[in-house]
């Protein structure tokens, strides 16, 4: 039997690309090309299909419904083709991802569900960094990372994880002290311990409890998660926290002040760049994020 012609792969890598970025320059950027060259591969595949992919208005590419039809059929088939070459790989080559994540996140979400993601992928490796300003080293030092933030750069490929309230955390003998009532004259002789990361949550909290004009005797920051809530639990100060930090410590000294729900301005967020979506070990892990629910 004959063998069928293949389209040129260095075209349908282009198409690919494009539609996945969302952008026929970053596309182009992402393969090295100028986006003369990139038009030539998209021409050249049209030419092979008959079929016009995209429709083109000033720099912009936008699908068309042939265009469409053929990524849905031909995406799938490339995938398996990767995962076919990948299995015929050295066994012993793993994937390594360089992963950015608050420590106190490590700690509480994401360690206790490892052992999932290295049994459904055993070759996938993960070096952990907990350094600060995470999100300034992505593409950088880090292929990825969790982060806490209000709204991540733009130029990020990003998933919000969750949504959070506000709570004030302190130890059981000091949360009898303040009582269950917010009151400013007590409260105005406290120590209040902040989050490098969480610096509006202060003032969220205030607004929701009428303390506008609050001034605490002092106020602590810290950047560890851990260290706060253990701070807190030595009768430190008044930690202000996330709700999930509270539960998922199950520490026993710890209580929360006042039954007042506060939005928090901030969420932990997965990001990396749109491109590094391409690279094995960021899509494993972005997709066991996802279906994980971390």
């Amino acid at each position: 039997m004959p063998s069928r012609r293949l389209p040129p792969l260095r075209a349908l890598e282009a198409f690919v690309r494009i539609v996945r970025l969302g952008s026929a320059k970053a596309a182009a950027n992402e393969l090295g090309l100028s986006p003369s060259a990139l038009s030539r591969r998209i021409t050249a595949l049209e030419d092979f299909t008959g079929k016009r992919l995209f429709t083109r208005q000033h720099q912009a590419m936008k699908l068309t419904d042939d265009g469409q039809a053929f990524y849905n059929a031909v995406s799938p088939k490339l995938e398996e083709l990767a995962e076919a070459v990948e299995s015929q790989m050295d066994r012993g080559h793993v994937w390594r991802l360089h992963l950015g994540v608050p420590s106190l996140f490590g700690g509480q979400r994401l360690f206790p569900r490892l052992p999932e993601l290295r049994k459904l992928h055993p070759r996938l490796h993960i070096d952990i960094d907990t350094s600060p300003h995470l999100e300034t080293r992505v593409g950088d030092t880090l292929d990825a990372a969790i982060i806490l933030s209000k709204v991540p750069d733009p130029s990020f490929h990003s998933v919000r994880l969750d949504h959070n309230r506000v709570y004030a955390i302190t130890s059981k003998q000091l949360a009898e002290e303040v009582g269950p009532v917010p009151d400013a004259g007590r409260l105005s002789k406290q120590t209040f311990l902040i989050h490098h990361d969480l610096p509006e949550s202060f003032e969220a909290w205030k607004d929701a409890m009428n303390l506008r004009k609050l001034e605490p005797a002092a106020i602590d920051h810290f950047d560890s998660g851990q260290l706060i809530l253990e701070a807190a639990a030595q009768g430190l100060g008044i930690a202000i926290m996330h709700d999930d930090h509270y539960v998922r410590a199950h520490d026993d000294r710890l209580a929360r002040l006042f039954d007042v729900d506060v939005e928090s301005p901030y969420s932990y967020w997965f990001i990396c760049r749109p491109r590094d979506l391409e690279s094995r070990p960021v899509k494993l892990f972005h997709e066991w994020v996802l279906k994980a629910g971390l």
